[in-house]
């Protein structure tokens, strides 16, 4: 069986490979921060939520608890982090829904990811917003997809999709968007 990106990124952090270390920690950190904004926690704490989310990620590959991913390196990363963010605010007592088991954090891949947005109780708004959103075209998909749910910032869209500008992003963005609305809100008369 051939080796995935995400196999030997796995590899080459296991062999202490300080380039791999770095790019991981970087190519994640702004998408993270930009994520983790939407919750009502102060910028030093997203960034030492980051930085817990990433130790946690390194020691699970170093011992042996994370053997091969079955998400992205950033989906993992991500999944931590919202356990830790949820455990802050709780500690903040801030209000949390749904609760999360902190010390489950690594113990399986599989319990990870099932911490996903994806969910079988969805609202009849969230179902008409799935719906809608599998009908606007790869280009539109792609776009919300790296705003709202990866956390790319617009210079960050401009460059992974060969955009002119940042402008033609967030007109492009807002095209969409308006698409999107106008479409669920007419399935919701």
């Amino acid at each position: 069986m051939a080796k995935t990106d995400k196999d030997i990124t796995l590899e080459e952090l296991r062999s202490g490979s300080e380039k791999v270390l770095k790019k991981v920690y970087e190519d994640n950190r702004a998408k993270f921060l930009n994520f983790a904004r939407r919750y009502d926690l102060t910028e030093e704490e997203n960034i030492d939520i980051y930085q817990d989310a990433y130790i946690v990620f390194y020691e699970n590959v170093m011992n042996g608890k994370l053997e091969e991913l079955t998400s992205s390196v950033s989906t993992y990363l991500f999944s931590i982090g919202k356990y830790l963010i949820f455990d802050r605010m709780r500690k903040n007592k801030k209000s949390v829904s749904g609760s999360y088991d902190l010390s489950k954090v690594g113990e399986t891949d599989v319990h990870i990811n099932t911490l996903d947005l994806e969910s079988a109780d969805l609202t009849r708004e969230q179902k008409l917003l799935k719906e809608h959103f599998k009908g606007l075209g790869a280009k539109c998909q792609e776009l919300l997809t790296l705003f709202y749910y990866r956390g790319y910032t617009i210079q960050e869209i401009m460059e992974k999709g060969n955009y002119n500008s940042e402008n033609v992003v967030k007109a492009a963005k807002s095209r969409c968007m308006k698409t999107l609305k106008e479409r669920i809100q007419e399935n919701t008369y």
